[in-house]
């Protein structure tokens, strides 16, 4: 254990233990957080373990294994070791895509055939300080991952390392001279656009905004004038709430895509920002012809449920029913289900029900949330994505979750009932159905 409490305090992992001194009736919070602390003791170690099998499997190899199981035995004496003592399922990645073929192997290994050209190009970005194997099995608040990078150095980060890549060089500082060093090396690469954006918001963040601006700068000198090119650009002004300096790029950039969703909205968000509410609902109703729905009837629907009994909207008139697009994969749909439940269970005696519509690619991997989570409501799964299923085509859905609030005659309510104003509405759409009963 000595070794283990090492490791862990050598990455500045925290080590705390029980207090005697816990105050009575929270004994049990204590013994979940000193197993927390033992676990990532004990997945530091793995890594630690699991980063020397690699580099003795690249000296005879000269590359990286295709998966972690190719380590075991001859690099890796101990199959535990690519076992988290925090993976209740004794070997089970969190995303099904990191799976390993050949044994359970808990960590996530980024460097495996479908990965290798994409790591390769962030490689060439960030340098090795990108992850290789990446634990979530520790995911709380505090961070999303356990990370082993490229060059044997282990770290916690965000779920999406990208996002903050501070904590993969350790400072702002040291961030900052990487990005800068790879744009200068790659200074017309397009693949190295997204490093603009990363530089802006750190350069924001460090508050020298004389860099942000240059940088801004440098960026529109070199950006396509394409979709993906004024995401990055919308992101670096927002970052510095240059709102009136977005209206006139983006202003250009409708003229170049005139019928272009993903400009349109943005155009709503900037006139919303300047105040002018009433070109923000212009630009939301361009960007989204659903919002032309509200307040009329939803077309009807004929489908099977996951049960194999037959469905439509039609049968639920008379009530307040929720029409819910979404997927097990989708995180935002996951966050968004224990409010669901709680609205569902709280409401349905009231004249309140949901229909799922699942856009997951497997059953058995819906079946199984569905069971685990107690999911009373009907689903219909088709086993197909927004692009080939028949509802999400039927009521032209390009993303999840999209949570259709419909009222006891049928009419559209809202597409965007969520969070907090999901229960508030429901309670007037059902105020409503009492009042026209």
């Amino acid at each position: 254990m000595k070794a283990i409490l090492t490791v862990a305090t050598a990455i500045g992992l925290p080590m705390t233990s029980v207090n005697a001194d816990t105050p009575a009736g929270k004994p049990n919070e204590g013994l979940m957080m000193e197993q927390h602390e033992k676990n990532i003791e004990v997945c530091t170690q793995n890594l630690v373990a699991i980063g020397k099998a690699i580099e003795a499997y690249q000296k005879e190899h000269g590359d990286f294994p295709e998966w972690l199981s190719e380590l075991h035995p001859k690099y890796l004496a101990d199959a535990n070791t690519l076992i988290c003592p925090a993976d209740e399922e004794g070997g089970k990645t969190i995303f099904s895509l990191n799976t390993d073929p050949k044994m359970p192997v808990s960590y996530g290994y980024q460097f495996h055939p479908e990965y290798r050209e994409e790591k390769n190009t962030q490689r060439e970005m960030y340098g090795d300080v990108i992850p290789l194997v990446r634990c979530r099995h520790h995911e709380n608040e505090d961070f999303g991952c356990l990370n082993l990078s490229f060059s044997s150095k282990i770290y916690k980060s965000f779920g999406v390392w990208e996002s903050r890549l501070e904590d993969l060089y350790g400072s702002d500082e040291a961030t900052i001279t990487a990005l800068e060093g790879a744009l200068a090396r790659h200074p017309d690469n397009q693949r190295f656009s997204n490093l603009y954006g990363q530089l802006g918001r750190l350069y924001i963040k460090t508050e020298n905004e004389q860099a942000a601006d240059a940088i801004i700068k440098r960026f529109q000198s070199v950006m396509e004038p394409d979709l993906p090119g004024y995401r990055m650009l919308f992101g670096m002004l927002d970052e510095m709430e240059r709102y009136e300096d977005m209206l006139e790029a983006f202003k250009v950039a409708e003229q170049q895509h005139p019928d272009a969703e993903p400009i349109l909205w943005r155009l709503a968000y900037i006139y919303r920002k300047l105040g002018n509410t009433e070109l923000a609902d212009v630009y939301d109703r361009k960007a989204d012809p659903t919002y032309e729905l509200i307040g009329k009837p939803v077309p009807d629907f004929s489908a099977i449920d996951l049960d194999g009994n037959p469905i439509s909207l039609q049968e639920y008139r008379g009530k307040v029913v929720l029409l819910d697009f979404w997927a097990v994969w989708c995180g935002f749909c996951i966050n968004e289900m224990p409010n669901l439940k709680r609205v569902y269970d709280t409401y349905k005696d009231q004249g309140f029900d949901i229909i799922g519509v699942s856009l997951d690619d497997e059953a058995s991997e819906l079946r199984e949330y569905i069971k685990e989570n107690d999911l009373q409501w009907r689903q219909i799964y088709s086993g197909e994505r927004w692009k080939d299923d028949p509802l999400a085509q039927q009521y032209n859905i390009t993303g999840v979750p999209s949570q259709w609030l419909i009222d006891a005659d049928g009419k559209l309510i809202t597409h965007k009932a969520r969070g907090e104003k999901l229960e508030q509405l429901v309670v007037e759409a059902l105020k409503g159905k009492s009042a026209s009963q």
